[in-house]
């Protein structure tokens, strides 16, 4: 899903997939996950068939597989704000330029 070309359904497909992937590897079924989620099956197949979702049922699902925390990864919030940096910079000091003496000879 990194590749920035990918359609909104192609990328709907992949987390679908990758849902699924992990609902697989804690050996859950769909009608195990469902219930946990607080969903129905069909719209937790949906979900991970990436034929279309809402969010609350993303959250749910990923509340019961123990995911949540991967919200906080969608737009974290600046710890830096880069204009303080400015404000707060040292001025810039120049490297003087070298003096050459001349040697009269």
């Amino acid at each position: 899903m990194a590749n920035t070309n990918l359609t909104p359904e192609e990328m709907e497909a992949g987390l679908g997939e990758k849902l699924k992937a992990l609902r697989l590897s804690k050996n859950l079924d769909q009608k195990t996950l469902a219930e946990r989620a607080g969903l129905s099956v069909r719209a937790l197949r949906n979900l991970e068939g990436g034929q279309g979702s809402t969010v609350k049922t993303l959250v749910s699902v990923l509340r019961a597989l123990g995911r949540h925390e991967w919200l906080n990864t969608i737009a974290p919030i600046a710890t830096i704000n880069p204009l303080a940096l400015t404000r707060e910079a040292q001025p810039r000091q120049r490297a003087s330029h070298s003096r050459r003496t001349r040697s009269g000879a």
